[in-house]
């Protein structure tokens, strides 16, 4: 009697390969949460459920596909979050972004950001020197228009004596965060929504809506530490603490696709 193995084609390892992929991008986007815990019983039970299958055991494989089944409409609200933070990277690639300079036929499709990074820096640069904090959200592709009804409407050209003066500690919009469109300040005084995720310790209010709304969209965070007067840097729901004023520039420029303009 001859043995047969399973035949494995391109086609299989393929399909392992993209279920690797997309196993290690949930694991990367859940690390440091809850949800991480979750991600982690539900896969075990789809292999217990695919074993169980596989040796024919009709009345447990119906119970554990039944419960996968069902289970499915509350991992969507369990994961809502997530599955919207994972939806919005596949959703603003910066394919356009990188190649849309380099490669004339795609200029039109490329975004393209008018930005002032010097009155963001020198402003960032002077509030750190003297303490006081600040919260700025640098919007792309998504203009955050819901966020922006939170605050106080402003719609006006970017400087650095304004931003200076919405921040100033008897300001009554200093507390909330400024959302900036298109090199115009289009509200101040803004409530952002904090990441649920486990920072660090050293982690005040600000850092946590910086990290939050750079969660749920393509935005960047620039903050002021009112306590250390350290400048921090949040984009896709990470963050970079302590950086200098040079350092701001330079991410600033990469970020929004300004460089050799």
């Amino acid at each position: 009697m001859i043995l047969t193995f399973i035949h494995i084609g391109f086609l299989d390892i393929l399909d392992i390969l993209m279920v690797a992929v997309l196993l290690f991008t949930l694991y990367k986007m859940l690390k440091g949460t809850v949800a991480i815990n979750i991600l982690i019983g539900l896969v075990l039970l789809f292999l217990v459920w695919k074993v169980v299958d596989a040796l024919h055991m009709e009345m447990l494989s119906q119970i554990l596909g039944a419960f996968i089944s069902v289970g499915l409409v509350a991992l969507i609200i369990i994961f809502q979050p997530e599955i919207r933070q994972f939806l919005l990277a596949v959703g603003t690639t910066n394919v356009f972004m990188r190649y849309g300079k380099k490669y004339g036929f795609l200029k039109t499709f490329s975004s393209r950001f008018e930005f002032d990074v010097d009155a963001i820096v020198a402003a960032c640069r002077r509030m750190s020197e003297i303490k006081e904090g600040a919260l700025i959200v640098i919007t792309r592709q998504n203009e955050l228009g819901h966020f922006v009804k939170t605050g106080e409407i402003v719609d006006a050209v970017i400087s650095t004596a304004l931003i200076e003066n919405i921040f100033f500690k008897n300001s009554p919009l200093h507390d909330g965060a400024m959302i900036v469109t298109n090199n115009r300040i289009k509200a101040a005084g803004c409530i952002l929504p904090v990441t649920k995720k486990q920072v660090s310790s050293r982690a005040g209010l600000r850092h946590r809506a910086a990290i939050g709304i750079s969660e749920r969209s393509d935005a960047i965070a620039v903050l002021v530490s009112e306590e250390t007067g350290k400048i921090s840097y949040s984009t896709k729901g990470e963050i970079e603490y302590y950086i200098t004023p040079a350092t701001l520039q330079q991410k600033l420029i990469a970020d929004l696709g300004l460089g050799n303009a």
